[in-house]
């Protein structure tokens, strides 16, 4: 691309951007001083960008018929054969379509993103095809990752295996209807939200989110760099532990990564839960919008464990029923300055940036109006706030946020565990394409106020199912302490050695 000198238009309109009044002749002026900055600019873009280098051949890949994707789970069918051996050889993995992989599309449930194709694989896509897995393709997933239920995509909904009309959770919503299902062994989820374990819950499989900074976030397009996570769904607490094996560590492109501490998980799932301690959140049960069936089958999942050898004690966590509030400030501004104004990367951070997502990302301005109206609030909550009260409340919830965050940590001083329900909901009816907008934003905002405050802490949570009600799966939630999804692997792989879910 050819970087140009601006024009005095140009100019007027930054200046009367920034609030500023020039004369013709004093902003002409001004036009002059930046030549230097522009000829700086011209050789920044003449130099050859630095990305990974890409090995594994693949195509771009077709979008399934509807005969061939029942679901409406997947985005992109492409098969990626990593190396013939490895641990995961003989696993097939889809990939979250936040996910980069090169030559393959991607849009992020987004049409205002349709059309783009990533030029380099994330570093988790490098880490699987070198431990052996053979990526299917890309998992359809609510736009631009903002929402709960799985109806915001721009490919349509995506249907619940258990029960076709109901959501299937989201944002990773593929990822969850296309493990469920059984169509792939794995998937990688994304979670700011809960949008892991939300899916999972829903779905009934495991999904577990790492702490913040375990698996590197390089080549995910980012929401908000300090609530982004990413991580594995899968239909057994094995292939969970050993795809987090392979995910985890240090990447060096990644800031979120700042003390990151791998593990082998694998070693923890014999382990069992004898002598575990583990503390039943008050707080995580009975919200307003909470089911009987949920909080009873997850009271059962507790008592499974109590059978099992662990101590099982009640906890009151207060701070727990604000925790929602304190991550909706730094999700709402955070992700309108990061992912929507900075075009996908935002600024002031150091590490791999997409240069190509950016340019593609950036045309969203001349189709807001394509946007979902989970995306749309949000963007408005997060410019009001911004615009209006100067960022102060994102700024005082990150302050906040560690005070949450040593409540949480106080708890786990005394207990190995924290159980909760994942959602406090099952799945919910997909709503209609003509909903009225507070039903179509509910149905994405409902059920996170259990998940989304360990996204700002950042401690290890993973969903588990413990059962059905009305005959849709109920998730259990275990949190551990930062770097301790050892503990988390080995409670799970116990109950889930105990018996079928279903059955609890």
């Amino acid at each position: 691309m050819t970087v140009e000198r601006p024009t005095l238009s140009q100019m007027q309109d930054i200046v009367d951007d920034l609030g500023m009044d020039l004369s013709p002749e004093r902003l002409e002026m001004f036009r002059d001083l930046m030549d230097g900055a522009v000829a700086s600019y011209r050789i920044v873009d003449e130099l050859p960008d630095e990305k990974p280098i890409v090995t594994y051949p693949r195509t771009p890949g077709y979008q399934p018929s509807a005969a061939e994707n029942p679901l409406n789970a997947w985005y992109v069918k492409s098969t990626v054969k990593g190396a013939p051996t490895g641990p995961l050889a003989g696993k097939t993995v889809a990939l979250k379509d936040n996910v980069c992989l090169a030559g393959v599309p991607m849009m992020n449930g987004a049409a205002t993103l349709e059309g783009y194709v990533p030029d380099q694989d994330a570093t988790i896509v490098t880490r699987m095809l070198d431990a052996g897995a053979t990526i299917l393709g890309k998992a359809h997933c609510e736009c631009f990752c903002l929402s709960g239920g799985s109806h915001t995509g721009a490919l349509g909904p995506v249907h619940n295996p258990h029960r076709r009309g109901y959501s299937a959770g989201g944002s990773s919503s593929g990822s969850g209807a296309l493990v469920a299902s059984g169509a792939v062994d794995m998937a990688i989820g994304g979670d700011q939200g809960g949008s892991i374990r939300i899916p999972a819950s829903f779905c009934g499989i495991y999904g577990m989110k790492g702490s913040w900074g375990l698996v590197p976030y390089t080549g995910v397009m980012p929401i908000e760099s300090t609530i982004d996570h990413t991580g594995p769904m899968t239909a057994t607490v094995a292939d969970n532990a050993l795809l987090l094996e392979v995910l985890a560590g240090p990447d060096g492109l990644d800031p979120r990564q700042m003390g990151c501490k791998p593990a082998n998980y694998t070693e923890a799932l014999g382990r069992g839960v004898k002598g575990l301690r583990i503390g039943i959140v008050t707080e995580g049960f009975g919200w307003a919008n909470s089911q009987a069936g949920v909080d009873g089958k997850v009271r059962k999942a507790a008592k499974r464990f109590e059978s099992l050898g662990a101590v099982v004690e009640q906890v009151s966590i207060p701070m727990h029923r604000i925790g929602k509030d304190i991550w909706s400030p730094i999700g709402n501004e955070g992700l309108l300055a990061q992912m929507m104004l900075g075009n996908g990367m935002g600024f002031n951070w150091k590490g791999q940036y997409n240069v190509g997502l950016m340019d593609a990302h950036a045309s969203w301005r001349d189709r807001a109006n394509d946007l979902s109206d989970t995306l749309k609030i949000s963007m408005m909550i997060g410019e009001y706030f911004t615009r209006h009260y100067r960022g102060r409340y994102y700024a005082k919830a990150q302050n906040i946020a560690r005070r949450l965050t040593a409540a949480y940590d106080t708890a786990l001083a005394s207990y190995d565990l924290l159980l909760m329900p994942t959602l406090p909901i099952v799945a919910s009816e997909l709503p209609d394409r003509d909903a009225d907008l507070p039903t179509y934003t509910a149905r994405a905002f409902e059920m996170i106020a259990n998940t989304a405050p360990f996204d700002v802490t950042g401690h290890p949570a993973m969903s588990i199912p413990c059962g059905l009600s009305d005959g849709l799966p109920v998730g259990a939630m275990l949190i551990a302490k930062h770097w301790d999804e050892s503990t988390i692997y080995a409670a799970a792989a116990a109950f889930e050695a105990a018996g079928d879910w279903k059955s609890v």
